[in-house]
């Protein structure tokens, strides 16, 4: 009986004993888990505290890494893509930079004005330079208004319908697309495609109302008895 005591109270104490090292193996864990969550947490502040900061002027912040500084734009690159291509953006789109040392550029005083209207010339240029698509629509105008007797009438509705739409943007052939996210230089962009759309389009009614005319006195005067 006495063998059967000691037995039992023996497996007690090695039930109690096991259980105690669970409790410390838990235990263990919970404060490894707890200094991951610490670590990881002061690695994220400091990772983010190490980046640049751009401020658009719209209020939408970026972060980058700053490349270059310059005196019209600023380079950096992606913080996911330390790696990867360089990027450009013009320091009037800017309000604010932020520099992973804690110091600040403020480029709210920049003179907006001088820049938007240097802006808006360099895309109205872009555009008599690299704008080209117009001339299918010309030509089509050319073609209506080329019809003898009908030319007018063909032709003008051609030429009123084509030269209301403002130019597509796939057939505005713009030579950099970063430029084109910029509301000023579109803006001079869109505008000389226009009016070089128009001119064209203009030119061609003419041209082809002279063919129409022309070809129509000649049916007239082969169709008249002599």
């Amino acid at each position: 009986m006495e063998l059967i005591f000691r037995i039992i109270f023996e497996g007690i104490n090695i039930s109690n004993l096991f259980l105690l090292e669970i409790n410390l193996n838990n235990s263990k864990a919970r404060c490894m888990k707890n200094l991951l969550l610490i670590i990881l947490f002061a690695s994220s502040s400091n990772f983010i505290k190490a980046q640049d900061t751009l401020t658009m002027r719209s209020g939408e912040n970026i972060i980058v890494k700053i490349i270059e500084v310059g005196s019209n734009e600023v380079k950096y690159k992606k913080i996911e893509n330390l790696n990867g291509p360089i990027f450009a953006i013009l320091k009037s789109d800017l309000y604010l930079i932020r520099y992973e040392n804690g110091s600040k550029d403020d480029l709210s005083t920049i003179g907006k004005a001088a820049n938007t209207q240097e802006l808006y010339t360099q895309g109205y240029n872009d555009a008599i330079k690299y704008y080209k698509s117009y001339k299918v629509t010309g030509n089509s105008v050319l073609i209506a208004s080329a019809f003898p007797m009908y030319g007018f009438m063909f032709g003008g509705a051609t030429a009123a319908l084509t030269s209301l739409a403002e130019p597509s943007d796939e057939n505005l052939d713009y030579p950099d697309m970063s430029l084109m996210k910029n509301e000023y230089y579109a803006k001079g962009y869109k505008t000389a495609a226009k009016n070089i759309k128009r001119k064209k389009i203009l030119t061609n009614f003419l041209t082809g109302l002279t063919i129409s005319i022309g070809s129509t006195v000649a049916i007239i005067v082969a169709l008249s008895p002599h």
